[in-house]
């Protein structure tokens, strides 16, 4: 009901402060280092298309002159039901939303919509370079240009992709990011309507240059026009797409937006559910000669360099009248609709003791079990309740276990081997637990279970690998001081918390990482699963099989070891204002406050969560509507009242601007006015 009125008859009340949003969005866009990136990718891929020469929101000088009878007008022509879906997916009476739907939109009346032919592009004949200046770290991105969605050039494109990478056994994520030789790089595909691009990306390590970084990316790009991958990964790959859709579809947004998908570009949904069935009949040889006819000379590269853009633009700020948003007031319409009488919500709560089972492991390890009951995938983790602030070393000897192999696999051939039989693995690390994690295709689990194991008992230490994981964290170091979201997310937010002293400086020295021997790291590996810890699994298996399985793989000492002691962090009281600022080259001021509350108490519970729904949490927040909506103060503004992770810990609470910076002291005002 809501929603049919909504498209009734719109009213453009807010118009200008909703205005005075999107210059603010415009003015955070420029702050972007990745937002001028994708410009200048789209641009030099699609000079005359729309996705090149129009951005979402637009030039600056499109926001001068902005018209309220255009927008009245794009409104009818497109808003219209011949040119629109309703798409659910969710536990309802099919029958019923029919009638609903009828009811509230059948009165809406067809129109001829105006028919868009897309531009066609030139060919690109050579490279087309471009630069962008800015604060942020380094990076090169190449990208390729080919036809759009339900193309067969299209399916040629996302197997190239995944063929150069797929997070673990494709040719860029052995011979870059396993050999260590950038930073970090990647490859995906974008599909779209009228035209598709391949992106390829990296970043450089210390004392690399970004052409040096292109010219591996595209080294990787040659191997596949030679057709120097293995024969079974096309295969391994198409299982892999089969396992993510499996995975996808268990969430009805997942389901929904896939049928957004299927709307917006036009494809008949029989068509699209075939995507993959397509994608499995493509040979290697397809492969080769569509690389070798399509990846040439024809790409756009973007350089990202660090330093001052000296070309920036701003929108400057209009004089704004805050308007008065009525909400205690009621139409007509809203006093209707409050007095529809809606059925009682019953929910069904998670019964711990029940629909959680316990598991044991040798009577040594406890954990829990959940059958997975929807599709034939697992999920299993081993939990550690220890972490960067019992040893600093940790996260360091986790993150070294990714560039290692055993006395029976290098270290590629065992990202090989779980990308085989469909599973994956991680380990991760954060300031007080280690998580273990492995999951993928039920048939396989106990050959991935196996091969796990394998890896965390038989490591073998690498020289070189970790020299290279050590300047690779320095360098990354580096790089976080250059992000105005580490520094104030995780840097800032931590000194105003703590301090000094704060898990974010808990950190390994320049001189203790160089001291650093790969066997302490690999001893640290193999002793893991020495320590107490507990597994979680969900999956199709019967629990005695489990418990069986797991008791002959998963290897375990005749005694565990008690977690060491965690090193404490001080909170700061917070007894007075304190204000800090770092200099960073932008148009706009973001701000975080953050404020030390009482000690958890989970009678709270109820009311800190209405208390976030009502005033912080997204649009229809009381913070928004005021901030933005109706005074035009701030793009982004919220505000929660957070409860810890641990009993132990502390409420916290926070708050967060985003504005122009001549709008920040109204922007200040006008918050504490919200708080008091």
């Amino acid at each position: 009901t809501l929603e049919g009125e909504r498209f009734r008859k719109p009213v453009l009340r807010l118009f200008h402060t909703e205005l005075e949003a999107v210059y603010e969005e415009k003015n955070r866009s420029l702050d972007s280092d990745g937002s001028k990136m994708w410009e200048s990718i789209f641009s030099g891929l699609w000079p005359t298309h729309q996705y090149g020469t129009q951005t979402t929101i637009g030039t600056v000088e499109h926001l001068k002159n902005p018209s309220m009878k255009e927008i009245n007008k794009y409104y009818q022509n497109y808003y219209v039901p011949n040119n629109m879906a309703i798409i659910m997916s969710g536990d309802f009476d099919p029958d019923q939303a029919i009638r609903l739907i009828d009811a509230n939109f059948g009165k809406m009346e067809p129109k001829k919509v105006p028919m868009y032919i897309a531009p066609v592009e030139a060919p690109i004949l050579k490279p087309v370079v471009k630069e962008v200046i800015g604060p942020d770290a380094e990076k090169v991105t190449i990208a390729f240009r080919n036809r759009g969605m339900g193309s067969k050039e299209a399916d040629l494109v996302t197997l190239i992709s995944k063929i150069l990478f797929n997070d673990r056994a494709g040719i860029i994520d052995l011979n870059l990011n396993q050999s260590q030789k950038v930073l970090s790089a990647y490859s995906y595909e974008m599909i779209l309507n009228d035209y598709s691009a391949h992106i390829l990306s990296g970043e450089p390590k210390q004392g690399q240059s970004l052409e040096e970084v292109k010219d591996l990316l595209l080294e990787q790009v040659e191997k596949v026009k030679k057709g120097e991958f293995p024969d079974w990964l096309l295969a391994a790959i198409i299982n892999d797409l089969k396992l993510e859709q499996i995975k996808m579809l268990e969430s009805n947004y997942k389901r929904a937006d896939q049928m957004v998908s299927s709307f917006v570009s036009n494809i008949p949904w029989s068509e699209y559910v075939t995507e993959i069935e397509r994608l499995a009949f493509i040979t290697k040889e397809d492969i080769v000669a569509f690389a070798n006819s399509q990846y040439n000379d024809n790409y756009v590269v973007v350089y990202k360099r660090t330093g001052t853009d000296k070309n920036i633009e701003k929108v400057t700020k209009p004089q704004i009248t805050p308007i008065k948003v009525n909400s205690e007031e009621e139409s007509p319409f809203v006093a209707s609709l409050l007095k529809t009488e809606a059925p009682e919500i019953k929910p069904v709560f998670l019964d711990y003791k029940n629909d959680i089972k316990p598991l044991s492991v040798q009577k040594k390890i406890n954990g829990s079990y959940l059958k997975n009951t929807e599709n034939q995938t697992f999920n299993l983790y081993y939990i550690f309740d220890m972490g960067n602030n019992h040893n600093k070393k940790i996260g360091l000897a986790v993150d070294y276990l990714q560039y290692l192999g055993t006395s029976k696999y290098t270290p590629a051939q065992i990202q090989e081997e779980f990308f085989k039989i469909g599973c994956s693995f991680g380990v991760f690390n954060s300031d007080d637990q280690i998580y273990v994690n492995l999951k993928g295709l039920d048939e396989n689990f106990e050959a991935g279970l196996q091969l796990f194991e394998h890896l965390l008992a038989d490591a073998q230490p690498n020289k070189e690998a970790l020299e290279n994981l050590v300047s690779d964290m320095l360098k990354s170091r580096e790089d976080a001081k250059l992000s105005k979201r580490a520094i104030l997310w995780s840097a800032m937010n931590n000194f105003g918390i703590y301090g000094d002293k704060s898990p974010f400086t808990n950190i390994l020295s320049e001189t203790e990482l160089k001291s650093l021997k790969p066997e302490e790291l690999v001893d640290m590996i193999k002793g893991l699963t020495s320590y107490k810890h507990k597994i979680l699994y969900y999956g199709p298996q019967e629990i005695k099989p489990l418990e069986k399985t797991l008791a002959k793989h998963h290897q375990l000492p005749k005694k565990l070891k008690d977690i060491p002691k965690e090193l404490d962090f001080i909170y700061l009281p917070n007894k007075e204002t304190k204000v800090y600022v770092v200099d960073y080259d932008m148009q706009q001021a973001e701000i975080l406050m953050v404020s030390k509350a009482d000690a958890y108490d989970k009678k709270q519970t109820p009311i800190t969560t209405l208390f976030n729904e009502y005033f912080g949490s997204g649009m229809s927040s009381i913070l928004f509507q005021e901030m933005r909506e109706s005074r035009a103060l701030a793009y982004s503004v919220f505000a929660s009242y957070s409860t810890p992770a641990k009993k132990e810990k502390p409420h916290y609470v926070t708050a967060y601007i985003g504005t122009q910076v001549d709008k920040l002291p109204e922007a200040m005002k006008g918050m504490f006015e919200m708080f008091n």
